[in-house]
């Protein structure tokens, strides 16, 4: 998934300008606050989605009053937006199956958007479960690819599900219920993560060839990402590295 790779590299260096500019506080707040309703408790230990919402606000060093104000909220201790948690689903160019993650205010608002983003860059917003099948729920742990040895090893001893090499980085792919442990194994070996987060990873590929459709579809998924209601957006491609390095230069 050469592209498909690139496309999580961009992502994150576009983190790294979000965070200077605050768009990523902004996201990272909205999933706090669902984190504790949805998990029913405001304290990270019996909460493991709040506990990952809180190391991604860490990560992205996000101050610590920000982070306590948004539990806040969620627990109704101070007035703040109501959010909701959404999914949708659509159709990139070139047939592209796209899974999008979100947590708005304003679900009308959120739709309008999405419509006219698909719209402008040659998709379509689809019915709930038009591409959710292809998608499953997995752990996702990306890592330098020059402790090789020491991470295959590690991820076939504690039952990792999958590795995928790429030039610089390796993915180890993990049964949800297994990425907690297989994360800290990895850090107590010394070895440096890059990401890891539980998510949606396709179940099929789709190649596209086209250097236009390429393109098109490169552009949805950045303005898709640029929406403040937009938490994740999760796409089924395949770019080939000649088409990503035309698109670069």
């Amino acid at each position: 998934m050469a592209g498909h790779s690139h496309w999580a590299q961009i992502k994150r260096k576009k983190a790294a300008q979000d965070a200077k500019r605050g768009q990523l506080f902004t996201k990272l707040i909205r999933e706090i606050i669902v984190a504790v309703k949805t998990g029913g408790s405001g304290d990270p230990e019996l909460n493991p989605r709040l506990r990952a919402a809180i190391q991604a606000a860490r990560a992205a060093n996000m101050p610590k009053e920000n982070i306590e104000r948004a539990i806040k909220k969620a627990l109704g201790l101070e007035e703040g937006t109501q959010y909701e948690e959404a999914f949708f689903e659509g159709y990139g160019p070139g047939g592209v199956a796209i899974l999008i993650s979100a947590i708005t205010d304003n679900r009308k608002r959120t739709v309008s958007e999405l419509r006219h983003l698909f719209n402008k860059y040659g998709g379509n917003l689809a019915e709930p479960g038009a591409v959710s099948y292809l998608f499953e729920q997995k752990g996702l742990i990306v890592v330098p690819k020059k402790e090789e040895e020491k991470v295959l090893e590690i991820a076939i001893e504690k039952g990792a599900e999958d590795t995928k090499e790429y030039e610089s980085e390796i993915e180890v792919i993990t049964d949800p219920s297994q990425f907690e442990e297989i994360k800290k194994a990895l850090e107590d070996a010394g070895i440096e993560i890059i990401s890891a987060k539980v998510t949606m990873v396709p179940k099929t590929i789709v190649p596209v060839e086209d250097e236009a459709t390429a393109n098109n579809l490169l552009k949805l998924m950045e303005a898709l990402d640029d929406l403040d209601d937009v938490q994740q957006v999760y796409a089924n491609f395949d770019i080939p590295e000649r088409i990503m390095e035309a698109l670069n230069k």
